[in-house]
C-alpha cells in the first residue's frame, strides 16, 4: 500500500533530481512486470541525460528498449501496448522533439477513453527533459505546455523538487492516465536544490500544488525552476516589507485552483510567472481562471512574467533577455504591491 508522505515526515537520504527519477522509476519497474520504458537510447546510452542509466542491464532488452529516431513511432507504438494492457514510459531526448509526435498524444493518447466511454485506460507517461537557461537555443530550450494544456484527456506534470519529481512520476505511471511529464533539465543535477528522499514507496497527489514561501502581501504562482527564481524574488521583495507567499503548481492539469483561491483571498494580488511564451501560454491561463473565481478578492490587476513571444536565442544576453529573470519577477510584484 503506497503512502502520500513529504520529505520531512520519513527516514531520508539526500538526492538530486535526477537521481530522484531513476530511483521512481526503477520501483515502479520492480513493482509492475507488465511496465516497460523506451525511447531513443534509454538502453545502452542510459538516456540522453542519465535518466535511465542502468536500468536496460538491471531490467533487460525486453522491458527497456532503444527505439528509432521516430517520436511518432515511440508513441504510437505505447498506444498500441497500453491497449494491450501494458504501462509505458516514452522518453523524448528533449521535450522539444515531442512535436513530433503530436498526432499519436493529442488523436489518438489523450483520446481513447473518451472513445472508448471510459472502458479503456492510457497507463502512458510521456517524459523529457524541458526548458531554458542553458544556452540550448530555439530546438532545446523550450516549454511547449500550453500545446497539451489544450487537448482534454492529458494529465501535465512539472516537478520543481526531487522529492516532489520522485513522487509525482510514480503517482502519474499508476494513474493509469496519460501523462506529460516536464523535467526541467538544469534542476537534474542542481546540488543545490538536493534534498532528503522519503524512505519507502510513497506518492505526491496530482492536482495539489505546494505553497513554497508563505506571505500577506501578494502571491507569486509558478512551476518549474521559476519557481526558484520567484522565491529569490521573494527574499528580495522581503527586504523591502513586501511578503510575497510563493505557490508551486507541481500539476498544471489538474490544476489546484483552490489553493491559488485561497491565497488570493490573503493577499490580494497576483503574479503568474512561467518561461513559455506569453500569447495563449498558461500562465495567461491562471491568470483567465482567477479572474473569474477571485475577482472580488483582487486588489490589483493580476501580471504575467513570461518569456518574450519569440524563439529562445543561443546567445547567453539574448536568452537572459527573452527568459524571464528575478529583476523581472521583483518589478512584477511591485507593480502589484504599489498598485
Amino acid at each position: 500500500m503506497s503512502a502520500t508522505v513529504t520529505p520531512d515526515t520519513a527516514k531520508a537520504t539526500k538526492k538530486n533530481f535526477l537521481n530522484a527519477l531513476k530511483e521512481a522509476l526503477t520501483e515502479e519497474m520492480e513493482r509492475n512486470p507488465m511496465m516497460i520504458i523506451q525511447g531513443e537510447d534509454v538502453g545502452l546510452l542510459g538516456g540522453a541525460f542519465g535518466v535511465t542509466e542502468g536500468l536496460q542491464e538491471q531490467f533487460g532488452t525486453h522491458r527497456v528498449v532503444d527505439m528509432p529516431i521516430s517520436e511518432a513511432a515511440i508513441i504510437g507504438s505505447a498506444v498500441g501496448m497500453a491497449l494491450n494492457g501494458m504501462t509505458v514510459v516514452c522518453e523524448m531526448q528533449f521535450i522539444d522533439f515531442i512535436s513530433c509526435g503530436f498526432d499519436q498524444i493529442v488523436n489518438n493518447m489523450a483520446t481513447y477513453h473518451y472513445r472508448t466511454a471510459g472502458e479503456v485506460n492510457m497507463p502512458i507517461v510521456v517524459r523529457g527533459p524541458a526548458g531554458g537557461y542553458s544556452g540550448g537555443a530555439l530546438y532545446h530550450s523550450q516549454m511547449n505546455e500550453a500545446w497539451f494544456a489544450n487537448s482534454p484527456g492529458l494529465q501535465i506534470v512539472c516537478p520543481s523538487t526531487p522529492s516532489d519529481a520522485k513522487g509525482l512520476l510514480k503517482a502519474a505511471i499508476r494513474s493509469g492516465n496519460p501523462t506529460i511529464f516536464y523535467e526541467v533539465k538544469n534542476l537534474y543535477r542542481d546540488s543545490k536544490i538536493a534534498e532528503d528522499l522519503p524512505e519507502g514507496d510513497y506518492l505526491v497527489p496530482l492536482g495539489k500544488a505546494a505553497i513554497r514561501r508563505p506571505g500577506k502581501d501578494l502571491t507569486y504562482v509558478t512551476y518549474g525552476q521559476n519557481v526558484y527564481h520567484c522565491l529569490q524574488a521573494a527574499e528580495t521583495l522581503a527586504g523591502q516589507g513586501i511578503e510575497a507567499e510563493v505557490i508551486d503548481l507541481r500539476t498544471l492539469v489538474p490544476l489546484d485552483e483552490a489553493t491559488i483561491l485561497e491565497s488570493i483571498k490573503r493577499t490580494n494580488r497576483l503574479v503568474v510567472v512561467n518561461e513559455a511564451p506569453m500569447t495563449c501560454g498558461f500562465a495567461g491561463e491562471v491568470v483567465a481562471r482567477m479572474s473569474d473565481l477571485a475577482f472580488e478578492y483582487l486588489d490589483a490587476p493580476p501580471v504575467r512574467v513570461t518569456r518574450l513571444d519569440t524563439p529562445v536565442p543561443w546567445v547567453e544576453p539574448l536568452e537572459r533577455y527573452v527568459l524571464p529573470s528575478v529583476d523581472d519577477i521583483v518589478n512584477a510584484g511591485l507593480r502589484v504591491a504599489k498598485f
